[in-house]
């Protein structure tokens, strides 16, 4: 498990370094007179979540959606990604770096539910990190290395995850995937944490620890044309015993599920 942490803790400066000597090459030999193309849609999608809180009911919701994306940004809900750069390594493998950012509806109001009471609320925050991704014609491989840049639970986060895509005639795209998120204690301890100031009986004081969590999902596209797809992403969070043991937890799993129609202009 050291052994874990240390090569965690070093990976985001790995990734940092290949991202900014990567960017260096890419702008040193990229053509002046490319013409990027762009492209951009907006849509409606509805999303069922389950929080993994004592008490806390399933929260259902409508939310906009925004798409854009050209040869150096893409942006599609909550997510953003400026390209850097890609690295041909044969026919059939390249590497892309990227910054990406991204907001986390995680977090709770002391009224969410009993369980809160008497603590403080825990705000949803503003990542912002590097990402790798490897494409192969077997499998997608990702790392993703984030950090709470709004300064709430001032916690990092990392991702490395495996993904296919099969199309299924012209229209249908069914890409299933699967995770290993670590968070650190930091972040632990800020969303799953009892303070010692919060602590009543029946909620003792917790201090979170780093964990190492599992994802598994898929996600599915229908274009009718080339302006009009539905979409559905669904995955399920089975979570580490670090979140497991804490007081305010009764699921050892957080599940949601989004469907949603784009219009591409």
């Amino acid at each position: 498990m050291h052994l874990l942490r240390l090569a965690v803790s070093t990976i985001p400066n790995v990734i940092l370094l290949a991202v900014v000597s990567s960017a260096m090459t890419a702008q040193a030999t990229e053509p002046e007179t490319v013409e990027p193309s762009s492209s951009w849609g907006l849509g409606v999608g509805a999303i069922s979540s389950q929080q993994p809180y004592t008490g806390i009911d399933r929260d259902n919701k409508a939310i906009p959606l925004i798409y854009f994306e050209n040869e150096y940004l893409r942006v599609f809900g909550p997510n953003a990604e400026a390209k850097l750069s890609q690295l041909e390594i044969s026919d059939t493998q390249q590497i892309d770096f990227s910054l990406v950012g991204q907001y986390d509806f995680s977090g709770y109001d002391a009224d969410d539910s009993r369980v809160f009471d008497g603590m403080s609320d825990r705000k949803s925050s503003f990542w912002a990190g590097a990402k790798v991704q490897w494409h192969t014609n077997l499998v997608d491989v990702h790392a993703e290395w984030l950090a709470d840049v709004s300064g709430n639970s001032k916690g990092q986060r990392f991702n490395l995850g495996l993904e296919r895509t099969w199309r299924l005639g012209e229209h249908i795209t069914l890409t299933p995937h699967v995770t290993a998120m670590w968070q650190d204690k930091k972040y632990v301890d800020y969303y799953f944490g009892v303070r010692d100031s919060e602590a009543r009986i029946g909620r003792a004081a917790y201090d979170g620890k780093s964990a190492l969590n599992s994802e598994f999902g898929i996600r599915g596209n229908y274009m009718f044309d080339q302006h009009h797809s539905v979409f559905l992403d669904i995955k399920a969070t089975r979570f580490a015993s670090e979140i497991k043991d804490s007081p305010l937890v009764d699921r050892s799993t957080e599940n949601s599920a989004l469907f949603g129609y784009l219009y591409r202009f």
